[in-house]
């Protein structure tokens, strides 16, 4: 179709006349809304440039968790995890916490079990005492 029909057409339904294509010979083009065209070339573009897991997220454990706030970190990991991101847990100890390292890495072995049951997990990097307390992390199997 020669171009002035194409524009003269484009105008009488009140619509733009956009270039889809240049590579090709003859250039491949549309009617259509341009705003519209570029929404749509902006959400694809959105769409293809967001990078789906493989982040590091963090658990935080307190000394004295509770079981049931132990089973809601649980379940907040367990999200993290079926999006593909690793969970860094970790745990904080203060003051004279730090004096009873063994009841805290039960406390992290306690969580990794409440978090196994929900789904199967494999250590990325094993319990490890740090300056201010334990970390580890952990993903999918």
């Amino acid at each position: 179709m020669n171009i002035f029909d194409a524009i003269d057409l484009a105008k009488s339904k009140e619509l733009d006349l956009i270039q889809v294509t240049e590579k090709v010979e003859p250039p491949i083009c549309k009617i259509a809304d341009y705003g519209k065209y570029l929404y749509q070339q902006q959400k694809k573009e959105k769409k293809m440039a967001k990078p789906k897991g493989g982040e590091l997220k963090e658990i935080r454990l307190t000394f004295g968790i509770s079981p049931h706030d132990m089973e809601t970190r649980a379940n907040q990991a367990k999200k993290f995890l079926e999006e593909g991101n690793k969970v860094k847990v970790n745990m904080n100890l203060r003051g004279r916490e730090k004096a009873m390292g063994n009841f805290a890495t039960e406390k992290v072995k306690k969580y990794l079990e409440v978090l196994n049951n929900l789904i199967p997990i494999k250590e990325e990097r094993e319990l490890k005492r740090e300056p201010r307390g334990f970390s580890m992390i952990v993903s999918k199997k």
